[in-house]
């Protein structure tokens, strides 16, 4: 930015920490009456992701915050009466159905894009649309498949078509069947009152840079350009008509914005203990966990085995508005085996342990295993407070 506004307010790095967590839903009583999709709502986009070992990500966010909510009612929640939609947010997300008008810049970029990775055989998006107006809403696999019979990438003409129409917006994933994406028209899909691209860009983007702010309660230029992937200039360009207020954060080296009803109410509340999907927006950004939490943060899925520090799917250990450890679970019938537990000091153990008891149960697990804990010294107390 060539020119910076000046702070509103000094906030220390404590208060700036507890602002982030209730704006997370992680501090404070949940709206239960509100469920899952208030979870949904007040966050602005939940992340999906292939990668399932105690659940899919997109149910561990609710339930890092609701607690032990039903999986189907999870499901149920995103997926049925038409109140959300998947699409490019932070990445594939769901998002809550009245915030499509909002991503009318993005389809209008997708449709403005020159190339393509993959080729489009002529007819074939027609096609799609013509078989989704006639036999209502498919998979891709009953479009026509969604192979050709290569390596993963190597999609078929309808399931290059399909994704083209989503992403322009012509077509609509409002479901997941067997983690299938299940495409509907959008004329069907989306409620009439919110089926237009009307909105310009700079609407677009001074609403997601507003409800990324809500959703973060406090971040810099990039914290809350990257909620919804937008770009730095963009944010720029509409963060001064945003309605957020800057602010200055103890320790932060940059300038930072914040929801001004998170800074209007006192920040009090009890403090979830729970484990974390590594795709949860509270960690999902690197450099702004380290920054608020002295926690690194890494994804290790995609890390070769021998490389990997804390192992394949480390939920981060939240409890008392810290970050304090890790663990990679696995599932073994009715047993939950932490495959490895990191533990900051012995602090740390009794919260592992009733977090792991939680996880276990809500999954259907009725016993605990510890294989490896980095503090060799703390893993005979763990064992206990499990047992």
């Amino acid at each position: 930015m060539t020119t910076l506004p000046s702070p509103a307010l000094d906030l220390s790095a404590d208060e700036a920490r507890r602002i982030a967590l209730r704006a997370q839903g992680l501090l404070g009583a949940p709206d239960r009456r509100a469920g899952v999709r208030g979870v949904l709502r007040s966050l602005g986009a939940v992340q999906l992701d292939t990668i399932s070992v105690l659940a899919r990500s997109h149910e561990l966010v609710p339930y890092a915050r609701l607690g032990a909510v039903g999986r189907r009612t999870v499901d149920e929640a995103y997926w049925s009466g038409g109140r959300s939609f998947e699409y490019w947010s932070h990445a594939a997300c769901v998002l809550p159905i009245e915030e499509w008008p909002h991503f009318a810049f993005r389809r209008r970029a997708y449709r403005s894009r020159p190339q393509w990775f993959h080729d489009l055989p002529d007819g074939a998006y027609e096609q799609v649309i013509r078989q989704l107006r006639a036999e209502g809403p498919l998979t891709a696999t009953q479009l026509g498949g969604a192979k050709n019979g290569g390596e993963w990438w190597d999609w078929s003409a309808s399931k290059v078509a399909v994704e083209r129409a989503l992403m322009y917006g012509e077509v609509v994933c409002t479901e997941r069947r067997g983690w299938k994406r299940v495409y509907d028209l959008a004329e069907r899909a989306v409620p009439d009152a919110l089926l237009h691209d009307a909105l310009d860009d700079a609407e677009c983007l001074r609403r997601l840079v507003l409800l990324a702010g809500r959703a973060l309660g406090v971040g810099t230029r990039s914290d809350i350009a990257d909620y919804h992937r937008i770009k730095g200039e963009q944010f720029d360009a509409v963060v001064a008509d945003s309605g957020l207020v800057p602010v200055r954060v103890e320790g932060w080296a940059k300038p930072a914005w914040a929801d001004p009803e998170a800074l209007a109410a006192p920040v009090r509340g009890r403090h979830r203990t729970t484990l974390l999907s590594p795709f949860d927006s509270l960690v999902w950004e690197r450099a702004r966990t380290e920054r608020i939490f002295g926690f690194v943060h890494r994804l290790e899925a995609y890390v070769p085995k021998q490389k990997r520090v804390h192992g394949y799917f480390a939920m981060p250990l939240l409890t008392g508005g810290r970050l304090r450890g890790r663990v990679d679970p696995a599932r073994e019938g009715g047993t939950l085996v932490a495959r490895q537990v990191s533990l900051d000091g012995a602090g740390a153990v009794e919260p592992m342990a009733r977090a792991l008891r939680e996880a276990a149960t809500w999954v259907g697990c009725d016993t605990v295993r510890v294989e490896r804990c980095d503090r060799p010294e703390l893993a005979a107390g763990l064992v206990g407070a499990l047992g």
